[in-house]
C-alpha cells in the first residue's frame, strides 16, 4: 500500500466513502460530458469570427461601408469562444503551464498538484469571480444594457453574461478535476497523457 492512500482502500466489504468515489465519479462524468459538448459547440463559433471578420473588412475596403454591429458582433463570438471553452480547454489540460517541475512528476503527483491546485487557487478565483460580478450582470439586465455606439448591438447585458458563465463552467470542470485526481491518487484511474508530455508515467 502506498503512503498516504489508506484512506481510499477497502478495508472491509463497504467503505461508505468508496461510495461517495463512486457517485462523485458519475457526476465528473457527466461534467465532462457537458463541458465537451459546450467546448465542441463554440469551438465552430471562431469560424464563424473569421467569416464575420472578413464581411467587415470587404465592406469596410471593398465598398467604403461601415456596420457596427457586425464589427460587435465578431467581438461577442470572440468572447463567448473563450468564455465558454475555458472549461473545455482545463478539461483537455491545453491551457498555457508555466510548468518547471510539473512535467518531471509522477502521475501520483501530477494528480496532487491537481488537486490541490484545484482547492486553493481555481475554485476561490472562480468564487470570487462569481461574487465581484454578479452585481455587475444584474446591473446590466436590469437596464438591459446595450451598446454605447449608434448602430450596435442591444445586447450587452449578454455579453456581461459569459462573465459568470465562464466562472460556473470553470467550478463545474474544477469539481470535476478534483474527483479524477482523487481517483489518479487512489490508483483507480489513469491520468489522461497529454500529447506533449510523451508516454511518461
Amino acid at each position: 500500500m502506498r503512503a498516504g492512500t489508506a484512506w481510499c482502500r477497502p478495508q472491509n466489504n463497504y467503505e461508505p466513502h468508496l461510495s461517495v468515489l463512486v457517485i462523485a465519479q458519475k457526476a465528473a462524468r457527466l461534467i465532462d460530458l457537458l463541458n465537451e459538448w459546450i467546448g465542441r459547440a463554440v469551438a465552430w463559433l471562431t469560424l464563424g469570427t473569421v467569416l464575420v471578420t472578413f464581411v467587415v473588412v470587404v465592406l469596410r475596403y471593398g465598398f467604403d461601408w461601415n456596420s457596427i454591429a457586425l464589427q460587435e458582433s465578431a467581438t461577442y463570438l470572440h468572447a463567448l469562444v473563450f468564455m465558454a471553452g475555458a472549461a473545455y480547454t482545463m478539461k483537455h489540460d491545453d491551457h498555457v503551464r508555466v510548468d518547471i517541475f510539473y512535467r518531471g512528476m509522477s502521475e501520483r503527483r501530477q494528480a496532487w498538484v491537481n488537486l490541490l491546485g484545484t482547492l486553493f487557487l481555481l475554485l476561490p478565483i472562480c468564487g470570487f469571480i462569481l461574487w465581484e460580478s454578479s452585481d455587475y450582470v444584474v446591473d446590466a439586465w436590469q437596464r438591459l444594457e446595450r451598446s454605447r455606439e449608434s448602430g450596435g448591438l442591444p445586447l450587452v447585458f449578454l455579453l456581461k453574461s459569459f462573465i459568470p458563465l465562464m466562472a460556473g463552467l470553470l467550478t463545474l470542470q474544477g469539481l470535476a478535476q478534483i474527483t479524477h485526481s482523487c481517483r489518479v491518487i487512489c490508483g483507480v484511474e489513469r491520468r489522461p497523457t497529454h500529447p506533449d508530455e510523451g508516454d511518461r508515467i
